[in-house]
């Protein structure tokens, strides 16, 4: 886990979410929620202030300022998961976490930035794709989650790339919204467009009409998830079903 380790001096602390990044200050806080500072949906099943990012003590805080949502939160490495529950508060222990929770039928998630890090941006490591070199990406929990609906069956060996779900299907499997899918579908082809990817977009700026297969084929081709990876999406299912 990238553990932060600060000094004494306490570093900057940005929130991204929808593909924006959102700074935070340090005094008098940064509220996210219905109607925060940074507002995420108008979900009437979400608190208008559910979360607030803080500094005290001389490091940041995470609240939970709702009443009945909890959140979960948890490294890139999975050794650190923790779930908020309402009134409940953590330190910031790691340079990135991702903060995901659910209100109605909605799942969201947004990612924690300490230090230098910047999420999206390509790792050291480089893998080659073709005629293209591409970065490796630092994946959320949920664009995970995506690229494992999308690619189970060929991880798998049962189905070929021409048999790749389609996002209704696919947003179904994992318990969201078509648009909340879509969204999410969107700024992790940005990511990765950023990153090197080539083929999912069919030039002028339009989505290309194959962008699910070349995310698959990009995905498997720089191991950005594997056969090992599909138990995040059993777990998730499950999770879904006890619910």
């Amino acid at each position: 886990m990238g553990n932060v380790e600060w000094g004494g001096a306490l570093p900057p602390l940005s929130i991204e979410y929808a593909g924006e990044r959102h700074d935070v200050p340090s005094v008098p806080g940064f509220s996210i929620g219905r109607a925060g500072d940074l507002v995420i949906d108008d979900n009437p099943h979400l608190h208008r202030r559910f979360l607030m990012i803080r500094a005290e003590q001389g490091m940041w805080w995470i609240h939970n300022v709702g009443s009945h949502l909890t959140a979960t939160v948890c490294d890139r490495e999975r050794t650190l998961q923790a779930a908020l529950a309402p009134g409940g508060r953590m330190p910031v222990l790691a340079d990135i976490l991702d903060v995901i929770f659910t209100a109605g039928r909605t799942v969201y998630d947004l990612t924690l930035v300490t230090r230098s890090h910047g999420v999206g941006a390509a790792d050291e490591t480089e893998v080659g794709v073709g005629e293209a070199t591409a970065g490796r990406v630092s994946l959320n929990h949920a664009q995970r989650l995506l690229l494992l609906v999308l690619a189970e069956g060929v991880l798998l060996g049962t189905s070929g790339p021409g048999d790749i779900p389609t996002s209704t299907a696919a947003a179904k499997r994992l318990g969201w919204t078509v648009p909340a899918f879509t969204r999410r579908l969107d700024n992790l082809c940005l990511k990765l467009e950023r990153a090197g990817a080539r083929g999912l977009r069919a030039g002028a700026g339009r989505v290309s009409t194959h962008r699910r297969l070349r995310l698959v084929e990009y995905a498997i081709t720089t191991r950005l998830v594997s056969r090992a990876d599909l138990v995040l999406l059993e777990q998730h299912t499950r999770t879904r079903s006890s619910t």
